[in-house]
Parts: C-alpha cells; structure tokens; sequence
C-alpha cells in the first residue's frame, strides 16, 4: 500500500514520521542531529530514499546533511554558500547601508525530475543550486543583481529567502519569496528576474506599485494551474491570475489576515489553507482557538476546520515552512505547532488528530509519498 513520510524540522533536531495509505498509525523516528536547529528538512520527488537536512547551529554554523536511505543514515554535504559578484550592500532596518552576509538556509527545494538538483535559499537573501546532491554548490547570482537589491531589508526574521516554488510546465519559470522585499520570478533559470509584487499594499509604503518592501510570508501554487498563485502576506491573503503579474485580496472572512503558511489541496486547484493568527505583535490563534481554514473557492470565503484541533487555551503558532498536503487519493493536510505537536488529517481538513506530541517547536513540515 502506498504510504507517507512526514519529515519535521524541529529547534531541536529532526524527525521523520511514517505512515501507510490509511494514515491512521505512525512511527516516529529521530531526534536526527538533536540539538541543532534544522530550518528546513525536504525529500527529492524523484527518488523517495533522498532527503536533504538543513542545519545550524551557533558553534558550528551551517550543515547540509543528506540521506540516500529514507533518514537511517546520513552524511555531510558541501557547505559552501560563497556569493558570487554583485559588490555592496543592502538595507538594514533602518535603511543604513549593510554588507550581504551569509547566514543560514532556510529552504531547500529538489528538482521533480532528478534527485542531484537542488536550490536553496539563504539568509542574506540568495538563491543556489546544487547539482551533484548537495556535495557543491554555486549561487544563481541574477537575483541579488536585479536592481532593487541595494533596497532590499529584512523582516523579523531575517532577510531570507524562504519560498522556492517551480513551474512544472514552463522550463526555467521559477519564483522566490524574500522576508521583506517580495517575490521575483525568472523565466531563464535564474539568469535575469522581476519583480512580482503589484497590487501588494505594505503599510508604510503608500505606493501601490512600489517595487520591492513587502513582507511576503509564504507562496503556493497547483502543479496543473502554474499562472494562479496564493500568498500568505504579513497582512492579507493574496491571489494572482497571471503568474504573479499582479496581485489581489481574498482575505474574505478570514478571523484575521495575518499568518504565516500557505497550501492548495494536491487534487483541487481551488482548495486553499490558512492558518490565522491574531496580529503581527500577537502570534497566536485569534480567541485561543487553533483553526485551519479552508476555501474551496480559491479565496473570499473561507470556512474553519476545528474537530480534533484544541478550541480553548491554544497559544501556538504555526510558521511559514510548517504546513504541507500529500498526495494520495484523499488528500492529507499536515501542520506542525511552536508547542511541539504535529497534527495531520487524512480528509482534506475535516478532521484532525495529532501524530507526534512534546516535540521541540516545529520549523517545517513536508510530505513524501512512498511507494
């Protein structure tokens, strides 16, 4: 029978959740690396025993780790994130010039079609590639050398880049989500992109058609409808027809607008999730109440999914990377919480139960199929 393997990135090292079709029984395996902070932990589509670990950690700094076997084993890569050209700076908080700084990856994205490549996206804002499964790695050099870069400035968290999503129709069209600049898109593998934010409206920057300055959160998009694509904004959900041309907002009667993850059901191009919290200073469910919602119209109207998930005295966040789906014939919905549960649903959003519980506070989730 068809199964899945949920892997969790944790403040405190990595797990990996297995499941068959029924969803319904799990094993937990880890803490890998426990101890370290792994941002993001991400499995190749096209071979399911190839995962790839990001890893950090104050005295060491940062590791990628790869498995050829499904998490039993493991083995250091390359570490290697040298920027490429582009002299200078960018912008501090409070606009006071800065150099780029390499930090951490916050995101790594395989290829569908080959298991060696993968892109990775950094903090200070960068994006490579490796092509060898992870053992090298060269920056794609086109985006910090879009001219907007010098104006670029970090959010909370850090200017990351922390959304990689690839067009599995149009060979080189590929977008990323920096933390608060925007989204770019290139058309040509990475050689030249631009920038994707019009219609997005940040407070503090009264131009509508300002280029870069938004707090983008997270980014998705349907494999079989690659022009639509659905944002989770600091403030608003937002949607766009035109592969990111322009944008508009489809809060609708969401409780809040402000969260960080984003997913669209595997089988509905229209099924979209959120996770609301209460505001920007208050990262929490609005009234304690943990509610995914979902929207089977693309946006506007919205509909809370509560059974299985706590509806009192809930003060958890879910982050930006911490949400995924599968895709099996009932499409499972996966969330990972500060507090440290991991909870999945095996119909669409309907009902919930909670897989893993007490773990350190969740990073990112995603979603293998096995076969």
């Amino acid at each position: 029978m068809t199964g899945v393997r949920v892997l969790v990135g944790t403040r405190k090292g990595a797990f990996v959740l297995t499941s068959d079709g029924r969803r319904e029984r799990w094993e937990v395996s880890g803490p890998h690396f426990g101890g370290w902070e792994i941002y993001h932990m991400a499995g190749s589509p096209a071979d399911p025993s190839r995962l790839y670990v990001s890893q950090s950690g104050g005295w060491f700094g940062q590791v990628i780790q790869r498995s050829d076997d499904g998490g039993a084993t493991w083995r250091p890569m390359g570490n290697e994130f040298a920027y490429e050209g582009v002299p200078g700076t960018h912008q501090w908080y409070d606009g006071t010039p800065r150099p780029w700084e390499f930090k951490r990856v916050w995101h790594l994205e395989p290829a569908a079609d080959d298991p060696d490549e993968v892109y990775a996206g950094v903090e200070d804002a960068a994006l490579f590639r490796s092509a060898d499964g992870g053992a090298s790695w060269q920056e794609l050099p086109g985006l910090r050398e879009h001219g907007s870069g010098p104006a670029w400035a970090p959010g909370a968290g850090g200017m990351c880049l922390h959304t990689i999503v690839r067009d599995p129709v149009r060979n080189g069209r590929m977008y990323a989500a920096i933390s608060a600049a925007g989204v770019f898109r290139t058309d040509d593998g990475g050689k030249t992109w631009l920038a994707a934010n019009r219609g997005l409206r940040t407070e503090g920057i009264p131009d509508p058609d300002a280029e870069v300055g938004h707090c983008v959160h997270r980014i998705a998009m349907h494999p079989s409808r690659p022009d639509v694509l659905f944002m989770q904004k600091h403030w608003d959900v937002m949607r766009s027809d035109d592969a990111g041309g322009t944008w508009h907002e489809i809060s609708g009667d969401l409780p809040s607008d402000f969260g960080f993850p984003i997913a669209v059901h595997a089988h509905e191009p229209d099924t979209v999730y959120v996770v609301p919290i209460k505001s920007d200073s208050e990262h929490y469910p609005p009234e304690g109440r943990l509610r995914v919602y979902r929207s089977r119209t693309g946006g506007n109207e919205w509909e809370p999914l509560t059974k299985g998930l706590p509806q009192s005295h809930c003060y958890v966040n879910v982050l930006r990377d911490a949400m995924a789906v599968d895709d099996l014939d009932s499409c499972g919905v996966y969330f990972g919480t500060t507090g440290g549960q991991v909870y999945a649903s095996a119909d669409a959003g309907d009902t919930w139960a909670p897989i893993v519980r007490d773990l350190p506070a969740v990073l990112s989730v995603e979603v293998q199929t096995l076969p």
